[in-house]
């Protein structure tokens, strides 16, 4: 399963810079608004997860699932996006993000791109996500929608 990845942004991944408003009683973010997401990979739930320090979760991807990851702190993360879609003009491209307290994203991962991310520094980190599909489907009746790499050996997507 060796290969090589070169360094570089990925068709389909939108990368969003986001905008935390403070006042005397701490911040709001703006994770998604309806004007400016796709028709096609609006979300159907969200979730929140919180990750120790040093910790990774993935690599996986999705065969037709979009995730809207957003890290907005506390915690920072290195964020890794492989295009594995033999279809897309930058397969074979690995892009590296780092996101979190220091630099809130938004980050949306279309289906086939292999993803994952590692909580750097000290502090957990927590991400929200708001993926265009429901895990597991309807009532959690249906088939994951996920292919994981993190234990197959020789994997190239690892940290």
């Amino acid at each position: 399963m060796k290969r090589d990845f070169k360094a570089g942004a990925i068709d389909g991944v939108v990368v969003r810079e986001l905008r935390r408003y403070l006042d005397n009683r701490g911040w709001l973010c703006e994770l998604f608004r309806s004007d400016e997401i796709q028709d096609d990979v609006f979300p159907e739930m969200s979730y929140c997860s919180m990750t120790y320090p040093g910790i990774s979760r993935g690599p996986h991807a999705h065969r037709h699932q979009t995730d809207i990851f957003c890290f907005v702190g506390p915690g920072n993360f290195e964020i890794r996006l492989w295009d594995n879609r033999r279809d897309s003009s930058t397969y074979g491209v690995m892009q590296k993000l780092y996101g979190g307290a220091d630099r809130p994203l938004s980050v949306t991962v279309p289906p086939g791109v292999v993803h994952g991310y590692k909580v750097v520094g000290n502090e957990s980190g927590l991400v929200f996500n708001c993926p265009n599909r429901l895990y597991g489907g309807r009532g959690r009746k249906e088939d994951i929608d996920e292919v994981r790499y993190e234990d197959t050996e020789g994997s190239p997507f690892r940290f």
